[in-house]
């Protein structure tokens, strides 16, 4: 395990392996480095046929209770969740039909059968259509058989408008209903495989920020330490896709600027970035200077890092998801920001749900009343961001469990070590 840094009032360790001069080497190079000097952290099974099945069966459980004869889910993270087929969508229709009764069918154009049917990892139907035919009928023609073209058929919440309307043209009569009570109800609620996956996103990507924090270097650019991270990422097994990397002022932008910063000793560095392992989501933010840190700034590092701690004290069981929100708001008020939304404070939500997507169903948001339950996951970032100054987020994701809420990554003590 490598040495710790020091951060904040004292100085940058001096690394044998440091990239001091990152903005020009290679890229090869940046990846032999992390290959090198970064620790080995495994990585769990994908989820296994059996799971999907109990899945499916679960599904079937939910439609009966909702009154839904069938639902349809397009390509996807719910298409993954249910089928483990991971298909990118486009204008030809690749989707699973999953009666209340029996096994589903997937539905698909004709020459991607062969790819379909390896990535296919429970018992369905597979049913194709030539391109001068409409896919939406073998929908109908499936439901017709289930005697289900006049009954309610539930259509996952990012299904496209497309697929509907076409779906009525074929079955004039069919009740199109939201299919949340059985696709959100399931995937919102982890079980150990999925929180597995979750862990090890997330140490994959604490141990990425960490290696490109402890190489920051005062001239780089956003490039320059997301190529370190990129690195990071690849080495330890996490499909990265890039993310965040605000310099200075366009850290007091939640999402960042187009204007070009580099690295300056005294000013703030905000990382904000997750990956993918079997599918499943990380997200962490990380918040650090070079050399040392402004008083102000300081001062806002430990408030954000209180604020997270007022999240997790306010997460409880049976809890409206939105009281979360509002006890980090409630305190950041009485320190002065807002009120609510608005800025100098937090403009977004305390947190967001993760899972097969990075952002998903439900958010620690003002309103939110969905009761909190054993198995839910959510980010906790309660940044707070001074215009034109600078902000400061640090974020963690947790899941729920009988014990109350658990992270799966340790946030930091202080800003003179932000990477725990």
């Amino acid at each position: 395990m490598m040495a710790q840094p020091h951060f904040g009032r004292r100085t940058f360790m001096k690394s044998a392996g440091a990239l001091a001069a990152s903005m020009t080497l290679p890229l090869e190079r940046v990846f032999a480095q992390a290959a090198a000097e970064l620790p080995t952290i495994k990585i769990p099974a994908p989820i296994s046929s059996d799971e999907r099945v109990r899945r499916l069966a679960g599904a079937r459980q939910l439609m009966h209770t909702a009154g839904i004869a069938a639902v349809l889910v397009e390509s996807g993270p719910s298409l993954d969740y249910y089928t483990g087929i991971q298909w990118r969508r486009s204008e030809r229709l690749t989707a699973a039909v999953i009666p209340a009764v029996g096994d589903p069918i997937v539905v698909t154009p004709f020459f991607e059968r062969p790819s379909i049917a390896e990535m296919l990892k429970v018992p369905a139907e597979i049913r194709t259509w030539n391109e001068d035919e409409e896919p939406l009928k073998l929908v109908a023609d499936f439901l017709r058989e289930r005697n289900a073209a006049t009954a309610p058929i539930g259509f996952e919440e990012t299904d496209r408008f497309w697929i509907m309307d076409r779906l009525r043209r074929q079955l004039p009569s069919a009740a199109i209903v939201n299919a949340n009570p059985v696709v959100r109800a399931q995937r919102m609620i982890k079980t150990p495989a999925e929180l597995a996956l979750l862990q090890a996103a997330n140490d994959i990507t604490a141990a990425s920020l960490r290696y490109a924090g402890e190489r920051t270097r005062e001239g780089m650019s956003g490039a320059d330490i997301d190529a370190m991270i990129a690195a990071a990422h690849k080495k330890l097994g996490g499909e990265y896709d890039g993310g965040l990397v605000l310099i200075g002022e366009a850290s007091a932008y939640p999402h960042g600027s187009k204007v070009p910063h580099t690295v300056k000793r005294g000013e703030v560095v905000l990382l904000d970035c997750g990956c993918s392992v079997h599918g499943y989501q990380s997200d962490i933010s990380r918040t650090y200077v070079l050399g040392d840190a402004p008083a102000e700034v300081r001062k806002v590092f430990d408030q954000v890092r209180r604020g997270q701690q007022i999240a997790m004290a306010a997460a409880k069981i049976g809890a409206p998801a939105g009281s979360v929100d509002d006890a980090v708001r409630r305190a950041y008020e009485s320190w002065g920001y807002g009120p609510g939304y608005k800025l100098p404070g937090t403009p977004h939500r305390t947190g967001h749900g993760i899972g097969m997507e990075g952002h998903e169903p439900v958010n620690l948001v003002h309103g939110e009343t969905t009761p909190l339950a054993v198995g839910m996951c959510f980010s906790d970032e309660p940044g707070i961001y001074l215009p034109g100054k600078f902000g400061v987020r640090i974020e963690d994701c947790w899941h729920l469990t009988e014990a109350g809420p658990r992270f799966f990554s340790q946030p930091p003590s202080s800003i003179d070590r932000p990477f725990g």
